[in-house]
Parts: structure tokens; sequence; C-alpha cells
């Protein structure tokens, strides 16, 4: 480990130089990318410097544990047990930062809600999801655009698809794919009976062009009418356009902008962050058949996380994590479920690292 941090700390001093030539500081690209750079080593640089600090001054103070005068020798003792605890800390945050890091960590995602078993309260429960996920990135500073809806007649949605645009989007989220479900009475429930209702999740990194390659013959695109809820007609020229691609056999169509162009692009756009998505899923495949996932393989049709309304409670049953704030939950506050998830994904690499 030692060694790797040293030949990290030499490429991180590097690039410093490399940042304070005016050539590089007059070419924007260039620069942008060192900067980059610079900015993803500085933490394990900063801890990595602290750690060899602080073994520095275990060392001085190892050689007063010889010294005549017993308090000297005492305090030289107490400084080794507490840096020596810092140590300890720092050894176990500089090996997670050596993890390998998801290439995909940085981009935005496209986030994919849809209705499942349930009926209209499933509908109204994605709608919930919607919101909490809308408001968990308004509170960190991310933009959400809407890119298509299907609407359900008693309210809700059958399926909603939205751009998340923000700093690390996808690292924060990608853990809450798959099937979530909610038991609670239904406003439409005389009784008073508790229903069970369920909605699926996806979160697709968004795909750049260099991400995917789309060959025009592999696409084929059909132009419709638009219509609304129930089958009411929204619009009256051909807008609507569904997308195929033909290898493999995924179908995206969107018909929410008026324009064909816009809802064409908007396609296009899922249809490359399904592929995207795809790929990673079949990776991910390989990987657990070499090991088992402690943190849940973010299909679709697995149940991650139930909530319970009567009991005002949220499980994950991923990380057996249950929080008695549901209220708080469905209004975005979802930090410890992204924190307690992140945690297990590392463990599991460390484990998974530590066998190779």
């Amino acid at each position: 480990m030692l060694a790797k941090l040293e030949s990290l700390e030499h490429s991180y001093e590097d690039v410093e130089r490399q940042l304070a030539l005016p050539d590089v500081v007059s070419d924007q690209e260039r620069y942008r990318k060192l900067t980059k750079v610079h900015a993803d080593l500085r933490e394990v640089i900063d801890r990595f410097r602290r750690y060899k600090d602080i073994k520095a001054q275990i060392a001085e103070n190892a050689g007063l544990l010889q010294d005549e005068d017993s308090g000297i020798r005492e305090m030289a003792k107490e400084e080794i047990k507490t840096l020596g605890q810092e140590s300890e800390v720092l050894e176990r945050e500089l090996t997670l930062l050596l993890l390998p890091k998801d290439p995909l960590d940085d981009k935005n995602i496209i986030l994919e809600i849809r209705a499942g078993t349930g009926g209209e309260e499933a509908a109204l429960f994605a709608a919930d999801l919607f919101r909490m996920y809308a408001r968990y990135a308004e509170s960190r500073g991310w933009k959400v655009e809407i890119i298509q809806t299907s609407e359900a007649a008693a309210g809700g949605y059958k399926e909603i698809i939205a751009l998340i645009r923000g700093h690390k989007a996808y690292s924060h989220l990608k853990h809450e794919s798959g099937a979530h479900r909610v038991q609670r009475v239904p406003v439409t429930e005389s009784q008073g009976r508790i229903h069970t209702s369920a909605a699926t999740v996806a979160i697709m990194p968004e795909a750049e062009e260099a991400d995917v390659e789309l060959k025009p013959e592999d696409l084929r695109f059909d132009v419709y009418r638009s219509s609304g809820p129930g089958g009411q007609s929204v619009n009256t020229t051909d807008s609507a356009v569904r997308v195929t691609h033909i290898p493999s056999g995924l179908v995206v169509s969107c018909q929410d902008e008026k324009s064909q162009h816009k809802n064409k692009a908007k396609a296009l756009k899922i249809l490359c962050s399904r592929l995207l998505q795809a790929e990673q899923d079949r990776l991910q495949a390989e990987q657990a058949r070499q090991r088992r996932s402690q943190v849940g393989s973010g299909d679709r049709s697995e149940r991650i996380r139930t909530y319970n309304y009567p009991q005002g409670r949220v499980t994950d049953h991923r990380v057996n994590l249950n929080l008695y704030k549901l209220e708080q939950v469905m209004q975005g506050e979802i930090q410890e479920f992204v924190d307690a998830l992140a945690t297990a994904a590392q463990s599991e690499a460390l484990r998974a690292q530590s066998s190779v």
C-alpha cells in the first residue's frame, strides 16, 4: 500500500508542477483535465501526508521512552497511544480510498420509476418515490428534468423518467435500483385495510456519445400520434417517437414534447443509458459468479426496501437498516440509506480484494 501511495504522491506533485506552467494555463481543455486529476487525488494525498507525519511523531516519541525523566516517559507513552489510534483510522481510510473507483460514479443519472403490483395505489406510490428522489436531489443542489411521464387516470404515474444532473449523482444513488414496496391504507379503502403495493426503480448513468456506439442500421424509428391518460388525444400531429434498438430488442417511446425532433432526442438519450446500464449489468453478473454481492444486484425484480406507513418505518433489506422516520424519508431524507449502502459496498469490495 505504501508503494502505491508514494507513487500517487509523485503523480500529484507532477500535476501541481504542470498546473503552474503558462502553456497549460492557456490551454483550457488540458488545464480542466489536470485540475480534475488534482482534485481527485487531493483527498488521498492529504491523508497520506498526515499519516507520514504521525509515523514520524511516533518515532520521535519512541526515542523519549528511554528518557531519565519519568514525566517525559509517561507523556511520550500517552502521545504514542493517541497517535497510534489516529494512525489506525487513517490506514483504514487510505485502504478504502485506494479501492478501484467506479468509472461511472461522476455521471448524471437517468431515473426510471414504474408502478408495479397494486393498481392505482402503485401509481400513487410511484409518484411518492419520484418526489422523494427529487427532494433529495434538490437538497444536494442537483437539477431534475422530467423526460417522460405516463400518468395514471386516478393520479400518480404508471411511469416517470427523469434526468438528474449533479456532482457524483450516480455514485450516491446507484444502489437505489430495485423493487420498492409500500404497506399502507389506500385513500380508496373504506374498510381501513392495509394494502401492499410496489414500484420499480432503475438508476442508470447518463450515457454520452463516447459511452455507447449506435449504428444507424441498428435503429428503427416509428412516429405516431401522442395520447394522454385514458387514450385522449394530446396532439394532432405524428410527434411521438418510438425507437427500437434491433440487436438488443430494446424499445423506447417518447411523446411528452410537441416536437418530433425533441421526442427523438429524448428517446435516444434514454436508449443510450439503458444500453450502457445493460453492459454494466453484464459485467456485474460476471463478477457475481465469482463472489456474492452483499449489497444486492440492483435488479429491478429484487425487493430492496419496504415503506411501512402504519409503523412509520422504512426498512432496507440489503443492509438490515430500519429507520422509524418514514415521513422525513418520503421528504427526501435518505442520506442514511445512501451512506449505509456505500459502506456495505466498500466492505464487500475489501473482502473481494483480500480474497484475490
